[in-house]
């Protein structure tokens, strides 16, 4: 397996992406009529190229073009971001069964592919439930090579595309291929960006009735001495007046500079799942893993509290303390098979969001030889006790016999991969758009003493963002 890379640029210019496209196409031809061949090879051949340029609005550039499926991504320090579009290469999974055994298949896969190709996607949160429709086009996981794409990486963003050469295809067809979806891509971003649709009904799945005896039986397992904390989580459902793009969503935050990942894919036009979410669930370098512990919250409106004032109110809160305590000592213990040193700091911190704060720490660890890959680190920390509960057993059970719909990727990992490398963040406060009808999901952690009403209103709040861009007020 390998790679040719060809970085294009005339000295130390950074171009228009009017003129950078032309010049990848140039690019392009000219690799394809080199006279080397790999069809005698056995091992398929990933190629790349890129080109230095200049953009102001990648996502307005992502709304613009034709080509599926699309995707986004940005880490919650800003400093990484991709904007894809098509698919070079793709790994997909469309049959129920373990999550374990799901991470173990993209594992297998990743280590047929090229060390350097990063792939973007997710999973489903548990992949033993049977999925609604709404999600049939999202499978058990899909992870995507881009075709074409613009990054942001080391303070420099890049045009770039992709090629994954088997030795068995026609190769004139592989780069026609991508010459014809080059010559596609509208550079323009001079379009003006639609407003969204009115929103004509706005319903709960569960209702507030059926959410309350939902958190009731949860807390009567907690009397019994059977779980220690469940995640429950409700779908609002808005229904808008047309179809639209999701991709306004993204475009329309109105808090960019909020601690949160953005991740985005949209495998078909106008059917996409989006989330804004501040939960890291690990980020991969060879063989040290950096992951955290966030759950606790506090609303800061409702409280009428400042952000010192929600820190304050946070540390000394010993349900949210308590609440804390228990992903913080399970993810400890979960790592401990398999790394040789787990590094957990012993000092809480308060991570600020716009309307939110939460409790976190921090944690890096050193996987062992034998487990330095991702499948093990995500069947160690997929599901965190702060979106399944405590035994993890027997609370993804008890949200699966209690919760009236399927989660689909809600809370899953979403993010990427490569052999040597990878990020995952935790798919909350997102939401599932299929045509006209979105779904927005979040949920609320309950241990003993939690009180429905302020865990409904909780949810509300973590919605709250997404809620904004509709310009409703619920």
């Amino acid at each position: 397996m390998t790679e040719q890379s060809n970085t294009l640029q005339s000295i130390d210019d950074i171009l228009p992406i009017e003129k950078a496209l032309p010049a990848l196409m140039d690019a392009v031809r000219s690799s394809a009529m080199q006279t080397e061949e790999i069809s005698g090879r056995n091992q398929p051949e990933l190629r790349s190229f890129s080109v230095p340029i200049d953009i102001s609005d990648p996502l307005g550039w992502l709304y613009r073009q034709d080509l599926f499926p699309k995707l986004y991504w940005m880490n919650r320090e800003k400093s990484y971001w991709v904007a894809g579009i098509g698919a070079a290469d793709r790994i997909e999974l469309d049959t129920t069964g373990s999550n374990d055994r799901s991470f173990s298949t993209l594992d297998a896969e990743m280590n047929l592919k090229n060390p350097h190709a990063r792939y973007f996607g997710g999973f489903c949160f548990n992949n033993e439930q049977r999925q609604d429709e709404p999600w049939s086009c999202f499978k058990s996981y899909v992870f995507i090579l881009s075709l074409i794409q613009i990054s942001f990486s080391g303070g420099e963003t890049t045009l770039s595309c992709h090629l994954w050469l088997h030795p068995e295809e026609d190769h004139g067809n592989v780069y026609r291929r991508l010459l014809d979806a080059l010559d596609s891509v509208r550079p323009s971003l001079e379009a003006p960006v639609p407003k969204m649709p009115e929103v004509l009904k706005v319903s709960y799945n569960p209702d507030w009735n059926r959410w309350k005896e939902n958190c009731n039986r949860v807390l009567q397992s907690f009397a019994e001495g059977r779980m220690e904390k469940v995640m429950l989580a409700r779908q609002t459902v808005l229904d808008f007046a047309e179809p639209f793009s999701p991709l306004l969503f993204l475009m329309k935050y109105p808090y960019p500079e909020n601690s949160t990942y953005r991740f985005y894919f949209e495998p078909l036009p106008n059917h996409a799942f989006f989330s804004f979410t501040p939960e890291r669930l690990y980020r991969r370098d060879g063989n040290v893993i950096l992951t955290e512990a966030l759950a606790g919250t506090v609303t800061k409106e409702t409280v009428n509290a400042d952000d010192q004032e929600a820190s304050e109110l946070l540390l000394n809160s010993e349900k949210d303390i308590r609440e804390h305590r228990f992903v913080k000592d399970t993810i400890y213990q979960e790592l401990q098979p398999v790394c040789s040193n787990i590094d957990m700091e012993e000092t809480v911190q308060v991570l600020q969001l716009n309307r939110l704060a939460h409790l976190y720490t921090r944690c890096t660890a050193t996987l062992r030889p034998e487990h330095c890959n991702d499948s093990t680190v995500l069947r160690q920390l997929h599901p965190t006790p702060a979106v399944g509960g405590v035994p993890r057993g027997k609370s993804m059970d008890k949200i699966m016999s209690i919760e009236p719909f399927s989660r689909g990727w809600y809370a899953a990992p979403v993010g990427w991969l490569s052999r040597d490398a990878s990020e995952f963040a935790v798919g909350i406060r997102s939401a599932l758009v299929s045509g006209k009808h979105v779904c927005l999901y979040s949920g609320a952690g309950l241990v003993e003493g939690s009180n429905p009403y302020s865990e409904w209103a909780e949810v509300d709040q973590k919605i709250g963002d997404i809620l904004a861009i509709t310009q409703q007020h619920l």
